[in-house]
């Protein structure tokens, strides 16, 4: 049995469009987190577009990527896996946070220093390096040393096999439930003292929003599981399309909710963090809207869109180059309408709508530079 699932290609560009759709929203919507564009006006509805991406789109990101190490690790071997691992993440992330966001944020500061005093300031003195989005590489570049190490320490052909086995039982929904459950549990427990949008340099080197990363080391791990156990192909239809409307319902809800609030003066019920049953209310909801899409996506997507035409299979090539600059484009075409008087919706339409072909169209040309192309391979 090969080891390339189509679906999961596919599934990995409608996820990186949604991070470009979600980051397009960033200065017209109510979002947590710092943005280097301000709209005085924002749409209430967009913050529910935020969280319920937040919710799973980077978890599930997580589990592809836990599903798809050990076949490559298998083929590779463990010095080989690593240096690939760290030519495809590490490059990149070096590259762009060292020479390229420097750059970015001094424009966008106006910083009245010079561009040397910019730098002391802001990345010599504190000791800090400015990695946005690309937290995300910095995450996969340490789980794959991980797994590397309890490889070598669990040498077993269990371990290492190239393929995927049909052995074992698939998650049945108590199983499933329990793994909600818990992880409810546990991301409340973590939000008492790490709400969302709070980071932290974990070991001084690794940025990390502690409040989802039980969400995200746990669905790694059961990514990895996952594969050794064929889940992905034997898991039933009706479950994981039961599960995808469990997790839709959970999502339109917070759409209805953000809404009512915003019309009807609805009471808050939902807590980013701290010792709050507002908190315990949304860390269980949002682990409904988490486990629900991941499952409830794989599965669609499995079922009805397990192919690539031309067009998908380029959208799927670039899909990692446009995770990788989209911030780029996305910050131009935003400075490029900022003082145009229409609704903040209507410029998260724009921004999204052109921002997309365009960041693909930069991507595409990106890759045939040699040097980019060996380097996203």
């Amino acid at each position: 049995m090969g080891t390339r699932l189509v679906f999961l290609d596919n599934l990995r560009v409608f996820l990186t469009m949604l991070v470009v759709a979600h980051h397009a929203a960033q200065p017209y919507g109510p979002t947590g987190g710092a943005w280097p564009i301000f709209n005085p006006e924002r749409a209430a509805i967009l913050g529910a577009f935020f969280a319920v991406n937040a919710a799973f789109f980077m978890g599930l990101f997580f589990f592809i990527s836990g599903y798809l190490l050990p076949a490559a690790y298998a083929r590779k071997g463990a010095q080989q896996f690593l240096r690939s691992r760290f030519r495809r993440l590490g490059i990149p992330l070096l590259g762009l946070s060292i020479v390229v966001f420097p750059l970015v944020l001094y424009s966008v500061h106006g910083a009245s220093e010079s561009f040397v005093e910019f730098i002391l300031q802001t990345y010599i003195q504190p000791l800090s390096l400015e990695v946005a989005h690309l937290w995300f590489l910095v995450h996969l570049l340490v789980y794959a040393v991980c797994y590397t190490l309890w490889q070598q320490m669990n040498r077993t052909d269990e371990l290492t096999r190239a393929t995927p086995e049909d052995q074992g039982s698939v998650p049945g929904h108590r199983t499933i439930l329990i793994y909600l459950l818990v992880l409810s549990t546990v991301t409340f427990i973590v939000r008492i003292v790490y709400p969302i949008d709070r980071w932290v340099q974990l070991f001084g080197l690794i940025p990390a929003e502690i409040a989802h990363l039980p969400q995200y080391v746990s669905l790694f791990v059961l990514g990895i599981v996952a594969y050794q156990y064929n889940w992905l192909r034997r898991m039933g239809t009706l479950q994981g399309l039961t599960w995808l409307g469990i997790g839709l319902a959970a999502a339109g809800l917070r759409y209805g909710y953000s809404i009512g609030r915003a019309r009807y003066g609805l009471a808050d019920v939902i807590e980013g963090g701290g010792w709050d049953w507002r908190s315990a209310l949304w860390s269980g909801w949002e682990a409904t809207i988490c486990v629900g899409l991941c499952i409830g996506l794989v599965t669609l997507f499995r079922k009805k869109n397990d192919f690539q035409s031309k067009i998908l299979r380029i959208l799927s090539d670039n899909a990692y180059m446009v995770y990788l600059i989209h911030l780029l484009p996305i910050l131009y075409l935003q400075f490029m309408i900022d003082s145009i008087s229409i609704s903040p919706l209507a410029k998260f339409g724009i921004v999204t709508l052109v921002g997309l072909p365009l960041c693909f169209g930069c991507s595409m040309l990106l890759r045939r530079v040699p040097f980019v192309k060996w380097v996203v391979l």
